[in-house]
């Protein structure tokens, strides 16, 4: 899957007691995960993105994974 990000993109993921999620981006994070999400409904099933504080979120960000079912 070919990953794009808008420059200046910012997201954070945070989880709370409760087990809600709540995704926090700038509008280029929110373009960019719009548009991963839109290139992962044209890949196989079983198809997933792993995102975390090494790997594009805000340090301090609880990691997220997003995947294809069928």
């Amino acid at each position: 899957m070919d990953i794009k990000w808008v420059d200046g993109f910012t997201i954070k993921v945070s989880v709370d007691d409760n087990k809600t999620v709540l995704i926090s981006a700038n509008k280029e994070g929110l373009l960019s995960l719009a548009a991963q999400l839109n290139a992962m409904a044209d890949e196989n099933i079983g198809s997933h993105c792993h995102y975390d504080e090494y790997n594009s979120l805000e340090e301090g960000s609880s990691e997220l994974i997003i995947e294809k079912i069928g």
